[in-house]
């Protein structure tokens, strides 16, 4: 039993298998990547930057560090985890350590959550990957306070440095996930688990800074290529706010924050109280 960092990263530039050298990561062909003093890697080359600070800002990172510390959803992160570990005692075989991603990890509420309830669990080895550096720089200063539990790398879902077939799961949360790319690095059996928005999510929220609501896409969605379908769970309960911060930290973390207009944002910045439904769907889907 145990957390240990997930090793098995791939150079972004070629694919090929990193080999930690003291606090460097160097693939065959040269290319070398220095750990930060924070304890993170970035594996995010230019030419896979879509801007030149891609993903959420600091400010984003920091409200949703706040809110998510709150404990606001923190029954998602018990189903999430459960579902992780009961995947874990099936698949461990051989005394190896079940290995995760959280593929955009955010500041690392989750993965943080898997391993505390991971006490008395098979081994895992977790690693967090996110687009946004500050996302990234978060989680590994959190995660030093005490022994490092993960690997933490700037990267893109699109181009995942991770070798091809060494993960047992991906987790995906609220993100943007790349099924081709967590199909090539899962093992065949190994579970896809992704955390989406309900119907109701937000809803009272949205209610306020949007003028009307779009209709709700149907639930049903295909089952990915390479997949097959395992097992779903909703996710969905009341959430008291109280004061214009827990607010607007609430807002600042989804992409609400943009695509609502200067008077929606306004209307949300009067609020003092407000109840809203937490609405999640948890679809586990397995690697064929």
């Amino acid at each position: 039993m145990g957390i240990t960092p997930f090793q098995a990263l791939a150079c972004p530039l070629d694919g090929e298998a990193l080999i930690r050298s003291g606090n460097t990561w160097i693939c065959p062909d040269g290319h070398s990547f220095d750990i930060a003093k924070q304890g993170y890697v970035n594996l995010l080359p230019v030419q896979q930057k879509r801007s030149h600070d891609p993903g959420d800002s600091k400010a984003m990172v920091a409200a949703r560090q706040r809110f998510l510390d709150a404990g606001h959803y923190q029954p998602i992160a018990e189903s999430v985890s459960n579902a992780v570990l009961s995947h874990a005692k099936v698949q461990t075989v051989d005394n190896l350590p079940f290995s995760c991603l959280d593929a955009g990890c955010g500041e690392g509420y989750y993965l943080r959550q898997l391993a505390d309830a991971a006490a008395n669990s098979p081994s895992l080895s977790l690693m967090g990957l996110d687009i946004s550096k500050w996302a990234v720089l978060a989680a590994a200063k959190q995660d030093a306070k005490h022994s490092p539990l993960s690997s933490w790398v700037v990267g893109s879902n699109a181009h995942l440095p991770v070798q091809t077939e060494t993960l047992d799961s991906v987790l995906c949360m609220f993100g943007f996930p790349v099924v081709s790319e967590f199909a090539r690095v899962l093992k065949s059996g190994g579970a896809l688990l992704l955390v989406e928005a309900g119907p109701d999510h937000l809803r009272e929220l949205r209610e306020v800074i949007y003028p009307t609501l779009k209709p709700e896409r149907s639930a049903e969605a295909e089952v990915p290529k390479g997949f097959t379908y395992h097992s779903s769970e909703r996710v969905s309960y009341s959430l008291g706010l109280n004061g214009s911060k827990e607010i607007a930290d609430l807002l600042a973390m989804t992409p609400h924050l943009y695509r609502a207009s200067a008077e929606g944002r306004a209307r949300a910045a009067t609020l003092e109280m407000l109840v809203v439904t937490v609405d999640a769907r948890i679809v586990v889907y397995t690697r064929i």
